[in-house]
């Protein structure tokens, strides 16, 4: 394995570069706003190639992730706001700052223990200091499950709640009656609401199980892709296209799927 500090030079003197005066065309006129698609872009790339548990692809993800943050590091720098040297000092006082139970005399030796802690110090940070609902530090550009999650959690942790699971599978039975009620009375109006307030109700399941609901549909995604692709080859192994085959061949060609 290679030199960190070395290489990290590297990338510093790379990325200086390529936004200087005489370097890449398109890098010098990035802005923090054209860039934002890109860093969701990688940031997804990278839970991809995790998903396939890839080391070689991994590697090259998590570089072209760190691209981008060096990227705007880079773009504060030209603005004289910060560096990147500001970006990991930042990150590292942080870090120390949360750790008080390894850099400090805290006492903290259970994973619940670590992260109460963690929201108790978040609480007195210069940054949190203003908020006026303990919702507000949730990001708003998160992924509608996994906001739908963190929401939960952190009313959860002040009380609100639900007792036990079956209260949420009773709740789950009264939406998707109110969503089914919508549909046959054609209230299209209110039909997306509905569809949200199940949503909400099955991540609130998943919270009562310690699952991840972001997690779990992208590995059912990844799931309907891999066994429709299997439809497919199959259907071409027949020399017919997807719009010639029946229901009945796909569901056969789907089952077959499954037990591969």
């Amino acid at each position: 394995m290679k030199n960190p500090e070395s290489t990290f030079k590297r990338l510093v003197e790379i990325v200086d570069v390529l936004m200087s005066e005489n370097g890449c065309p398109w890098d010098r006129v990035q802005t923090r706003e054209t860039l934002k698609p890109y860093l969701v872009e990688e940031t997804y790339e990278v839970l991809e190639a995790l998903d396939e548990d890839h080391p070689e692809k991994i590697k090259e993800e998590l570089g072209d992730l760190l691209y981008q943050i060096m990227f705007h590091a880079k773009i504060g720098e030209q603005k004289n706001e910060f560096n990147v040297g500001d970006v990991i000092d930042s990150i590292s006082e942080k870090m120390v700052r949360r750790h008080p139970h390894v850099f400090a005399d805290s006492a903290v030796d259970t994973p619940d223990g670590v992260v109460e802690q963690w929201e108790e110090i978040k609480k007195t940070e210069k940054n949190n200091q203003g908020q006026k609902s303990i919702l507000d530090n949730i990001p708003k550009g998160l992924p509608g499950l996994q906001r739908a999650q963190q929401l939960q959690k952190k009313a959860a942790k002040q009380g609100f709640d639900w007792d036990k699971i079956e209260d949420v599978f009773a709740k789950l039975d009264e939406e998707i009656a109110e969503f089914k009620e919508a549909f046959l009375n054609g209230d299209d109006q209110h039909l997306q609401s509905e569809l949200g307030d199940i949503l909400f109700v099955l991540v609130n399941l998943s919270r009562f199980k310690k699952l991840n609901a972001e997690e779990a549909l992208r590995q059912t995604n990844n799931k309907f892709i891999q066994r429709f692709q299997h439809i497919e080859k199959e259907v071409a192994k027949r020399g017919k296209e997807l719009k010639d085959a029946t229901l009945e061949e796909m569901e056969q060609y789907w089952q077959d799927a499954k037990k591969i």
